[in-house]
């Protein structure tokens, strides 16, 4: 073996052990002492200015907020008369993610616990109409049975409830965790593992949270090689993107933070790879995958894709390399440099962006393009998870631009045997040429593509809810990313001078920790457990109380001389 095998298998080891260390059998384990210690509530003194600068709608703080969340729901445990509300909100949302065997037995529960007037926890709040509705649709146990109830549950939370909440100790407990999450975060905070991949302008590497243990990938972005390729604008607007989308179908971003060479991205790890490597190497005798795999990758494509129309979002630059595989074997999008954000009341853009042999009709014509464009690349995705190449080359075959452009404008599409009608059918609908005879995203939704029956197999309230058994599973002694001398090294940039308005923009950039993600790496990985404890018997403890400042015991002022 060569030295530089060697240092592949010497940084796959370790990797590999870094990724057994947080599997949640031991995740203390996988922490560093001395930056968990870190990791600390401060007194209410120090944080109840922020009362005056969050934003403390109900939405914001009870719903979207994992921690805000929770302690939402804490306070509600603590007064009887909230409580048949707040278990009413939890077993909705246990019903909406039960196996369909269970789900009869629950909406049952529901009904009998919270609409019957003789019961315990009756929810008085909900309507005459809403407790028939259910009761005539409960044997169904459809996706929107208790839609309406829950709309009113958070209506009667948001009101009284939450006016209470914000005057409580709880409240204050949510300023000291807003307070940690704002804390400076640079690259001290992290261990850097082997490299799995390489950008347009630097790396991507597996990292872990020292103070959690956590694993993430880290996109590096050199500040030399971003300026001069003229990167900024890209590298910004992947950065809000990535901040403004929140998918299980589209990678997180957790931390931004700069080192003096570099703007870092940390990111959701994605352990099983791309799927680019899963078509071609893992298993090079028969590439490509079978049409329920492909199935399976395509659906959860689509809901990200959805997630990112919703919010005026164009991908432009989908590709099987682009759509990476979790350890359980779910896929996410990801690379969201060419991303474009619409501007208000506007429904089309214009630019030439993307992969050769990916990008639409319309985008390679010049026209102005709304998000029918990533939809064609949808088209072309499926054909190359099944076909093992593009529609419109062999593989292996070497295109020049203007000839894969001719192709992509004219040649009808044929397909090998492997594919079914269904298959066929629904490539064809998102391959049209024309952008009027495109399936795509219409009225605001994918339904249209979702109906086809080349889905029929997939239940999308489970691969929503992510327990949709995926049809491959990564193997956990593996790393699926090529050898580290495959993916090659960046050479030093030259000839560019950081000045002080590059330097703005690298501040801008590095805004530290993004709300949701850190919540849940905080309550993922034990910390919040830890560190949310309350008084004896659940009274307010000394750091939520102001007056405790003063009744701390003073200092020793006496001295020793030997």
């Amino acid at each position: 073996m060569d030295i530089g095998g060697l240092t592949t298998v010497v940084a796959n080891s370790a990797y590999i052990n870094a990724r057994g260390s947080i599997d949640g059998s031991n995740a203390a384990a996988a922490r560093d002492k001395k930056y968990h210690s870190r990791l600390k509530l401060p007194h209410i003194t120090v944080c109840e200015g922020l009362r005056d600068t969050l934003d403390l709608a109900f939405d914001s703080v009870c719903v979207d907020q994992p921690i805000g969340k929770r302690l939402f729901r804490e306070f509600l445990n603590t007064n009887q008369e909230y409580n048949g509300a707040c278990r009413l909100w939890k077993d909705i949302e246990d019903y909406d993610l039960a196996e369909d065997a269970d789900r009869a037995k629950k909406a049952s529960k529901i009904f009998q616990r919270y609409m019957d007037p003789s019961a315990k926890h009756y929810c008085p709040f909900l309507s005459e109409d809403i407790i028939a509705k259910v009761k005539e649709n409960q044997e169904a146990i459809g996706d929107d049975l208790f839609t309406a109830a829950l709309a009113s549950t958070l209506d009667y939370l948001r009101e009284a409830p939450y006016t209470f909440y914000l005057e409580s100790m709880y409240l204050k407990r949510f300023l000291q965790w807003k307070w940690l999450e704002m804390q400076p975060m640079d690259a001290d905070w992290f261990l850097d593992f082997r490299v799995l991949g390489k950008g347009g302008f630097g790396e991507v590497s597996a990292c872990q949270m020292k103070a959690t243990g956590k694993l993430y990938a880290c996109k590096k972005l050199n500040k030399k090689r971003l300026k001069k390729r003229k990167g900024y604008e890209g590298a910004m607007v992947e950065k809000r993107i990535l901040e403004k989308v929140h998918s299980r179908f589209i990678v997180s971003l957790a931390y931004a933070f700069q080192t003096k060479e570099e703007l870092c991205l940390v990111m959701t790890i994605m352990n099983g790879g791309d799927l680019k490597y899963h078509i071609y190497l893992v298993d090079e005798n028969n590439p490509g995958f079978d049409e329920p795999r492909a199935c399976f990758y395509i659906a959860q494509i689509i809901q990200g894709l959805e997630h990112l129309h919703q919010k005026r979002i164009i991908y432009r630059d989908l590709k099987p390399e682009n759509v990476l595989l979790d350890n359980e074997g779910n896929v996410r999008i990801s690379d969201l440099g060419l991303a474009v954000e619409l501007k208000e009341g506007k429904n089309l853009t214009k630019g030439y962006a993307g992969t050769p042999g990916y990008m639409a009709p319309e985008m390679l014509k010049g026209e102005k393009y709304d998000s029918s464009v990533d939809y064609f690349t949808l088209g072309v995705t499926l054909f190359e998870f099944m076909a093992a190449k593009n529609p419109f080359r062999n593989r292996g075959e070497k295109v020049e631009r203007e000839e894969m452009k001719e192709r992509m404008l004219t040649r009808v599409v044929t397909y090998p045997d492997n594919f079914s009608e269904h298959a066929k059918a629904l490539c064809d609908g998102l391959l049209a040429k024309e952008v009027d005879q495109r399936m795509g995203f219409k009225n605001g939704c994918c339904d249209e593509i979702r109906a086809h029956p080349f889905f029929n197999d997939i239940n999308w309230r489970k691969l929503n809810a992510g327990i949709l058994p995926p049809p491959f599973v990564p193997d956990p002694k593996r790393v699926y990313a090529k050898s580290l001398d495959d993916v090659g090294a960046f050479s030093s940039v030259k000839g560019v001078t950081l000045e002080d308005p590059d330097k703005t923009f690298f501040d801008e950039f590095s805004s530290g920790n993004i709300p949701i993600p850190w919540q849940e790496e905080m309550i993922d990985m034990g910390i919040y457990g830890e560190l949310n404890v309350w008084g004896p018997e659940g009274s307010i403890p000394n750091d939520l109380r102001r007056e405790s400042i003063l009744e701390q015991p003073p200092k020793s002022s006496t001295c020793c001389i030997s």
